[in-house]
């Protein structure tokens, strides 16, 4: 298979599972891999792989495409999701792209940094991110990975990648799977390797259970395990793949091991189950202090933040064979800016299985853009580990209300929800989406990277809100309007008996409806409860102060919004 300015590499059988002539693997990186099997093997990998630097921000994805994803010797976009040339450093037109869908895991409180929602690491891993056209991204959706037999009037086809009804055997029950390009299957099946073995410990959305299985092993089903072994056959691994796993390694501090070793999941899920797994990479020599992680030269890049803001970054250390306290200190150039958390490890945590944490704090003081160094020695070390700080202060962003509008393409499940984009700069929206059943609501916060965002989960049974705000710089804007979406043509339904009404006077409303209502519960416009009605009777009176409010009742399948000046 030939790709775009990039060599296949052919793999003889002989070296079927080291490749550590070509692949810049520290020795004793993937040491405790060897003579590991089936089950243990991977829970080895994800030991391994799962403790690293994360990337400062969501909104700095961009910057690091920019070194992952681009042609080399241009700075063309490297898209595996359409073929419309697009140049850098503008992201005009591209998506971050989780190539495994956000929606499959569980979400937990994680520290986000600059991002409204919580998420988990595998938020901002960039070995699962990718530059893509807009369009074929919300059209992948949270779609499984398949083979199309057909692609029907709902599908998506750009001649690169396509979105349609699986063939027989495929798709885990999804309604549509996603089947890039032959040049990329292997790469995103390597992908999806790496990241059921790097987030084998999270609980998966149960919701969107098409590929996976709960639980550390074997995490992938059998027709995905087939299907992606498959691939990876077929597909075999390339120059530009190797490429962007140093460049990744270099800025995260931890790698693909299925591309470094393409045989590495023949042992986990395929043929050779049950056989040892052997690196044959030689490990660190017994008494020889090593640092593995961090990576000499990575850069700890904090991104842009406001002036009177600070943002930490984590480091991950492990090292092998140390005899002495590590060293850590920050120096030249901007140093003032930068602090770490720790200026010794000991030994024993750096040699640990685990490794040990350090953070790096920026704090800005002035305007403009802040470099610094932090060194690593100490510790048996020759020599020292030197760590680049990088950061860019700007001034608090104004940003102003957006509009919500109308939703679109509203089905029994679906609908699109909408809002006018702003003049201002801004690194993405935050949706807040409200439902409402039953007398209860549940509120939930999505990222949209343009001013639409497509749901696929809208329960017939329920109507629901939204509201949307700009982020810069961690910063939100005011909530916009509140626009409320529900089913038409609902069968059953006494609408004059159900209705509820409303009519205002100074300081408050008196609520009108033909029969009692039940369950009533008052908001805001941002989705909190400000009053709870157990019962409404017609021409109940209630005093509220000035503002907007949604009242759902278990009677009324529309909230009803009213405004008090």
């Amino acid at each position: 298979m030939n790709h775009i300015f990039r060599q296949i590499l052919t793999v003889a059988a002989t070296a079927a599972v080291s490749f550590a002539a070509w692949a810049e693997i520290p020795a004793g990186y993937y040491s405790k891999l060897n003579g590991k099997t089936g089950s243990e093997l991977k829970t080895a990998v994800f030991e391994i792989i799962n403790p690293h630097t994360e990337v400062s921000s969501y909104s700095d994805l961009p910057k690091y495409f920019q070194r992952t994803d681009m042609y080399p010797e241009s700075n063309r976009w490297w898209d595996m999701y359409g073929n419309i040339p697009l140049y850098g450093p503008s992201f005009s037109g591209l998506n971050r792209e989780h190539s495994f869908p956000k929606s499959w895991w569980k979400n937990t409180s994680y520290g986000s940094g600059d991002i409204n929602v919580t998420y988990t690491p595998a938020y901002v891993d960039l070995n699962h991110l990718y530059p893509s056209e807009a369009r074929a991204n919300q059209a992948k959706s949270n779609y499984p990975l398949g083979t199309v037999a057909s692609v029907p009037g709902g599908g998506f086809d750009n001649g690169v990648v396509k979105v349609g009804i699986a063939v027989s055997g495929q798709g885990g029950g999804a309604k549509y799977v996603f089947e890039p390009s032959d040049e990329y299957k292997g790469d995103f099946a390597r992908t999806y390797f790496y990241m059921v073995t790097c987030y084998q410990n999270l609980t998966w959305n149960p919701s969107y259970l098409f590929m996976l299985n709960q639980g550390a092993y074997p995490t992938l089903n059998k027709w995905s395990q087939d299907l992606l072994l498959r691939w990876a056959r077929e597909d075999q691994v390339s120059q530009k793949e190797i490429d962007r796993n140093e460049v990744v390694y270099s800025i995260q501090s931890n790698r693909n091991p299925f591309i470094d070793f393409p045989s590495l999941a023949d042992y986990i899920w395929g043929d050779k189950v049950g056989e040892p797994f052997y690196t044959d990479i030689p490990d660190t020599p017994v008494g020889d202090p090593t640092l593995i992680t961090p990576v000499q030269d990575m850069e700890l890049d904090f991104g842009q933040v406001a002036i009177g803001s600070s943002t930490t970054a984590k480091l991950h250390l492990r090292g092998e064979n140390l005899t002495g306290n590590l060293r850590l200190r920050i120096y030249s150039a901007d140093a003032a800016c930068f602090a770490v958390s720790d200026s010794r490890v000991s030994a024993s945590l750096a040699n640990n299985a685990d490794g040990y944490w350090v953070t790096v704090t920026y704090t800005p003081s002035a305007l403009g853009i802040h470099t610094s160094r932090l060194l690593i020695d100490s510790g048996g070390l020759v020599g020292s580990i030197g760590i680049g700080l990088r950061a860019e202060c700007l001034e608090v962003p104004v940003l102003s209300r957006l509009t919500a509008t109308a939703a679109t393409d509203v089905t029994e499940n679906s609908y699109t929800a909408h809002w006018d984009a702003p003049d201002e700069v801004v690194d993405y929206y935050v949706v807040t989406r409200t439902r409402y059943t039953a007398g209860s609501s549940a509120e939930e916060k999505l990222v949209a990277e343009d001013n639409s965002i497509d749901i696929t989960d809208f329960d017939a049974s329920e109507s629901e809100s939204y509201y949307v705000q700009s982020s810069r710089l961690g910063y939100l804007s005011e909530p916009s309007n509140v626009v409320f979406v529900s089913h038409s043509g609902i069968q059953g339904v006494d609408d004059t008996a159900n209705t509820l009404g409303w009519a205002g006077f100074p300081g408050g409303i008196r609520l009108v409806c033909g029969t009692p209502h039940t369950g009533g519960i008052i908001y805001d416009a941002t989705g909190r409860t400000v009053m709870v009605l157990p019962v409404i009777e017609n021409n109940t009176e209630l005093m509220l102060p000035p503002g907007v409010y949604i009242i759902a009742t278990d009677q009324s399948r529309r909230p009803v919004t009213v405004i008090i000046r």
